[in-house]
């Protein structure tokens, strides 16, 4: 009889009924989820974990032995509760069952296992109530093999209430057993060359090793595997994107009238990464190119260039904004850009879902007929109602917000249209090739002349508390010289706040109970301040009705406003130049990119900026060094590296991009960044020699699962 394969559906190897249990404690669906579900950590049955350790609030897995055993009567409901106190030889913890006095004859003293479950605390002491167990052998069995029995290492498995690690071991083992034969992914070339396992054997041994030094091996397989089968993935992508036929979009007199109307020099990387573009659009293949530069560094203006190009011969741009604020300073700073000539003739038109009925039938109109050759929306464009007469290219704007699927969507509203991706959020190279693997990479470095620059300081409230107060003094001087300040918070009130009010990406803690400056906070106490008497302060957050966001937003540009009071939602596309200042209050709740994005908002114009980091988080924390790492440098580039360090890939990559996150289980983005290199290079000969793989059977199978069904149809939208 054929054994399972990693396609096989989980309830043909397991039973409908586990099946359904491990669908819903872990999305697993097939014998190939299961597998990927690796032990975080190895236990012994020879040693104990530290009692003294376990957090409580938290799931736990725990090696430990048992002292005594007592069963008595409840005083104040009927039954019986047995108490088990186990021991790792320095503290106990107690374990309480109701009703089940039977488990007294498991649990006799001197008996060791493992115990699971979340750790609570009664009278000052931790305990597991009704935990999950299993004990180990008795030792006369045990001591007939007594030494290999004691250091077989037990795979811990990360663990659901409903799911305990011994039992996912045992399915795992059941599973194991039935399993076929696997395809290896990794050509034997490759698996030689690095000195790793074949596929079964990798398998098999990160589930139930023998000995400790056979586990690392087998985790060295895996990431290789992960590695090797994403960037062959996101290559192939590419690839097929190529097969495809493009428009050509030729320059014409659209832009040479734009170009000669521009009232300054484009900076040489604007020119260069324009010239790119310029030769992708006449190309044979969509172009699928992302530009990443800083705040500030003229992205759109390169962006707007190519949907002139576009435009020449009829065809039509769309510009895919993350919020409707975003998307209406982007219309109103291309019109700009086009001046009283070029305007009527392109006809920018916005799409949102916040315009009336009659707006957006109007603004759709417009796009179906192909009178607007450049259109800017949100998500509303990708909406099954709105219709292009010739959509020739895409733009995306801060792609981290987007997932590929979106932006497959809107490609399929035309016929094999380019893609343009812009994100000012500077990219590491290893997570440039492990999430936008698929795309050309150009970057913008260099800044337009006549900026004043921004100079940045930490207020580190812990050591100097009377910091808070001049932080408003030095916003009031600068509005007293004619300026602008922004005051940015991580949640609109703190005194009612959900999840939903905190900012975008708070990065640490639990935001109920740890901020205490919200938006509406901040307001009032700015009200309440002698030095802001005469001074106009408004606030702006997600909550606001579109139409009222975008007039306090045109009110800020116009100098209407003297201190905007804010939440992220001006994270990226505000463009102030009279704005000279940036105070973020409780700076240690964002991330170091998010912190670099937000104070690119000042020092825009000839004014020189100043961003203030206010922050209670003590010296030497994380939360400190994020803020002390932005004031130290404005170079991006340094802090995205800076920023992957401090936090790792899981926030950095973000959950939307091509289901990347779900499929590294092993794989390290920083820590593995020369394996990903190797694994690239590798895929890319793979690919040349073989662009089908007919001859690589493993690895097209393994694309098929780890992509999966969904995401390949994303991609495929082209």
């Amino acid at each position: 009889m054929p054994g399972f394969a990693l396609e096989s559906r989980l309830d043909g190897a397991v039973g409908g009924k586990t099946a359904s249990a491990l669908e819903r404690a872990f999305g697993m669906k097939t014998v190939g989820d299961l597998l990927a579900h690796y032990p975080r950590r190895y236990a012994r049955r020879g040693e104990l974990t530290l009692i003294s350790s376990l957090p409580v609030g938290e799931p736990v897995t725990i090696v430990a032995e048992v002292r005594r055993a007592s069963e008595r009567r409840m005083q104040n409901r009927k039954g019986s509760l047995l108490e088990v106190v186990i021991s790792d030889g320095q503290g106990d913890l107690s374990l309480t069952f109701f009703n089940q006095s039977w488990r007294i004859k498991d649990l006799q003293p001197g008996r060791r296992g493992i115990f699971a479950g979340k750790v609570g605390e009664y009278r000052g002491a931790k305990q597991l109530a009704h935990p999950d167990y299993e004990l180990f052998e008795d030792e006369d069995t045990a001591r007939m093999n007594a030494q290999a029995y004691s250091n077989l290492p037990i795979p811990i498995y990360p663990a659901t209430s409903t799911v305990a690690s011994w039992q996912f071991k045992k399915i795992a083992d059941l599973v194991l057993d039935g399993l076929g034969p696997l395809d290896d992914p990794l050509p034997d070339a490759l698996r030689a060359e690095h000195g790793l396992l074949d596929a079964r054997t990798a398998v098999e041994r990160i589930h139930r090793p023998d000995f400790d030094d056979q586990i690392e091996q087998a985790r060295e397989t895996l990431r290789w595997h992960e590695a090797f089968v994403l960037q062959a993935a996101l290559l192939q992508q590419r690839q097929f994107v190529r097969a495809l036929s493009a428009t050509t979009r030729s320059p014409g007199a659209l832009l040479a009238r734009f170009d000669e109307a521009l009232p300054f020099a484009r900076t040489p990387d604007q020119i260069s990464v324009g010239d790119r573009i310029e030769l992708d659009l006449q190309g044979d293949w969509p172009m699928n190119r992302l530009v990443q530069g800083e705040v500030g560094s003229g992205k759109t203006l390169v962006a707007l260039r190519a949907m002139l190009q576009v435009a020449e011969s009829g065809g039509q741009s769309a510009l895919i904004a993350p919020t409707e604020v975003l998307a209406a300073q982007h219309l109103r700073s291309i019109a700009r850009m086009l001046g009283p000539q070029l305007a009527p003739e392109l006809m920018p038109t916005l799409l949102t879902g916040q315009l009336t009925a009659a707006e957006r039938r109007k603004a759709a109109l417009r796009v179906a007929s192909g009178q607007a050759r450049i259109v800017v929306g949100t998500h509303a464009l990708l909406s099954a109602s709105t219709t292009f007469a010739d959509l020739g290219l895409v733009v995306v704007d801060e792609q981290h917000r987007f997932g590929v699927e979106q932006r497959e969507a809107l490609r399929a509203k035309g016929s094999s249209p380019h893609a343009l991706v812009l994100t000012a959020t500077p990219i590491p190279r290893t997570v440039a090739m492990t999430v936008f693997g698929d795309l050309d990479v150009s970057t913008i470095r260099t800044m337009p002349a006549g900026r004043a620059g921004i100079q940045t300081f930490v207020a580190p409230l812990a050591e100097k508390p009377g910091w808070f107060g001049r932080v408003w003094d030095r916003i009031a001087e600068e509005v007293a010289q004619g300026r602008q300040a922004f005051v940015v918070c991580a949640a609109i009130d703190a005194e009612t706040l959900t999840k939903d009010d905190t900012a975008d990406e708070p990065v640490e803690g639990d935001a109920a109970t740890r901020t205490r400056w919200g938006v509406v906070q901040i307001a009032e106490l700015l009200a309440r301040q002698p030095a802001f008497a005469d001074i106009r302060v408004e606030i702006l957050h997600g909550r606001m009705p579109s139409d009222e966001k975008d007039a306090v937003m045109q009110a800020f540009a116009r100098g209407d406003i003297d201190v905007l009071v804010a939440t992220t939602v001006v994270e990226v596309g505000v463009d102030v130049p009279n704005a000279s200042t940036m105070a973020i209050i409780e700076a240690d709740r964002f991330g170091v990119s998010q912190l670099h994005q937000l104070r690119g908002r000042v020092g825009r114009g000839g004014i020189p900026g100043l961003c203030l980091l206010v922050t209670e988080a003590p010296a030497g924390t994380p939360a400190r060094e994020r803020a002390e790492a932005v004031a130290a440098t404005l170079d991006g580039f340094a802090l995205a590296e800076v920023d992957l360090e401090l936090r790792g890939e899981g926030d950095v990559l973000g959950d939307a991009q091509s289901g990347v996150r779900s499929s590294l289980r092993l794989l390290r983005v920083v820590k593995d960044a020369d394996l990903i290199a190797e694994a690239r290079d590798a895929a890319e000969q793979v690919l040349e020699d073989d662009p089908a793989l007919a001859r690589h059977r493993g690895l097209a199978a393994a694309i098929e699962r780890r992509v999966g069904v969904e995401e390949r149809a994303a991609l495929a939208k082209t």
